[in-house]
């Protein structure tokens, strides 16, 4: 079902690269334009995040006052949400919406065929690394220690630097909601689902899942920045 948007991302990258001279910038431009269509929902996401925040202490009371009756706290809970014309999965929208990019990404980069065409991309790569290749791929064919291990070694770190930004982040904001114990433990892990997701994923993916979360990082900040108190 994706054969038809597969193949207009790869020409679309195709024809980025060759203005570029780089097939790696063309992933990137690609990311940034992606994020772009999707700000609306972050502005959404941010709004969601305000209203759940002033509406914490009345949440709060509510968990007390139904603690021992699940069914009266969350029709209680859905009708506040209602009025207040929001939802506990508002800010999900955007995560969901970059599901499929990331198939399509992926796909791009792990087809040999396009379009009944070999898939030319495969042979662009980045400091010598092939955006279609993968880290343990890299590993068995030139070494924990050589100079393509260490490109994904970089990926790796700059990965890291942004999901430690988001994680303080996500404490931060979940100091001034309520939420259960185990969500409040939890939460704060899934930025650096990230890594492991590098791990695995060809090159090409990891760029834009490096280049989404640092936009994701600095859009989280703007938009709360000029939230009022």
């Amino acid at each position: 079902m994706f054969d038809s948007i597969i193949e207009f991302t790869a020409g679309l990258i195709t024809a980025l690269a060759q203005p570029l001279g780089s097939t790696a910038l063309a992933i990137v431009l690609c990311t940034l334009g992606v994020r772009l269509l999707l700000l609306p929902l972050s502005v959404m996401q941010a709004r969601g995040e305000r209203v759940r925040a002033r509406l914490a202490p009345r949440i709060k009371e509510l968990r007390t006052r139904y603690d021992r009756d699940p069914g009266r706290l969350q029709r209680e809970l859905t009708a506040l949400y209602a009025e207040e014309k929001t939802s506990p999965l508002a800010g999900c929208l955007q995560g969901f919406a970059q599901v499929p990019v990331l198939m399509v990404m992926y796909r791009v980069f792990a087809s040999s065929v396009i379009a009944g065409q070999a898939n030319a991309l495969l042979t662009h790569g980045l400091f010598g690394v092939p955006l279609g290749q993968q880290f343990a791929g890299t590993v068995a064919g030139f070494g924990l220690l050589s100079g393509p291990a260490l490109v994904f070694a970089g990926l790796f770190l700059l990965l890291l630097a942004v999901a430690l930004v988001t994680s303080r982040r996500v404490r931060r904001t979940m100091g001034e909601e309520v939420q259960p114990e185990m969500l409040r433990r939890l939460m704060p892990l899934l930025p650096f689902g990230t890594l492991l997701a590098a791990a695995v994923l060809p090159l090409a993916a990891g760029i834009y899942l490096l280049v989404s979360t640092a936009w994701t990082a600095g859009e989280k900040a703007v938009l709360h920045r000029a939230a009022p108190a």
